[in-house]
């Protein structure tokens, strides 16, 4: 079994719906959730759009190898109304899943990269990513989640919601 982060975004539709959904489906076709953290509420990056984000990252445990896993993320995504309109920019979307970290996993292919290229330059997927695991050293510069997290330029808006 490996130990696997994911991150999860939306900002179309019931988005407390889709990431509960998500959550459902991966346990379902991919392995047990082990941690979740909270729910963030972010700005598009890389586009703009008036919708907000919600963002959450998971722990699961798979024995999956990383391709099974990047096909089984796409295979939700699209069973849940995912619509890629091929243009390679970032877009609105019901739900995104990406491969953070697979183990200590390095793996740079055309098709999959782990960890994921841009998640250090991200503080919508840092700020949760150190909810649950600040001290995790990237694997690829060696340094803690909670470093990377200190000198990220990202200045978007990363608000963890009080859902009480």
């Amino acid at each position: 079994m490996e130990e696997v982060f994911l991150s999860l975004g939306t900002n179309m539709g019931d988005k407390l719906k889709n990431l509960s959904a998500a959550i459902h489906a991966i346990e379902a076709e991919i392995g047990q959730v082990s941690v979740v953290s909270g729910i963030y509420e972010t700005e598009a990056w890389g586009f703009s759009c008036e919708e907000h984000f919600l963002n959450q990252v998971i722990v699961i445990q798979t024995s999956m190898d990383p391709g099974q896993l990047i096909e089984k993320c796409l295979f939700i995504e699209k069973g849940m109304g995912r619509i890629r309109s091929g243009s390679g920019d970032y877009e609105s979307r019901i739900i995104d899943i990406d491969i953070l970290f697979f183990g200590n996993q390095i793996i740079e292919q055309e098709s999959l990269q782990i960890p994921h290229p841009l998640l250090h330059l991200r503080r919508f997927i840092l700020e949760p990513l150190c909810e649950i695991a600040p001290e995790l050293i990237h694997p690829v510069f060696g340094k803690p989640l909670s470093e990377l997290l200190s000198t990220c330029e990202d200045q978007g808006i990363v608000h963890l919601m009080n859902w009480q």
